[in-house]
């Protein structure tokens, strides 16, 4: 993946929650890796406000993996995968 500053890759979805009445309230947990040509915080920080744009009322964000993808031995791109966790409801 080539990005100029910073982008998003891969994305894993998890869920726990319990039943209130007929609606299904709890908390997901995504993985997201969000990437950097500066910094891994930079990149973690990408990975936070791509989930942003789309999910509301998030909870958490936990760096869990930091890498770098390097070439003819330069770090070209900084990597943080981020647990994200968010409440949600259904009906």
């Amino acid at each position: 993946m080539s990005c100029s500053r910073s982008c998003i890759g891969h994305v894993r979805r998890g869920s726990s929650g319990r039943f209130s009445g007929s609606q299904l309230i709890g908390k997901k947990v995504i993985e997201l890796v969000g990437t950097s040509t500066e910094s891994w915080e930079k990149a973690a920080a990408a990975a936070v406000e791509r989930a942003a744009q789309s999910l509301r009322d998030l909870r958490i964000a936990e760096v869990i993996e930091l890498d770098m993808h390097i070439e003819n031995g330069k770090v070209q791109t900084y990597r943080a995968k981020v647990k994200v966790s968010f409440k949600f409801e259904e009906e």
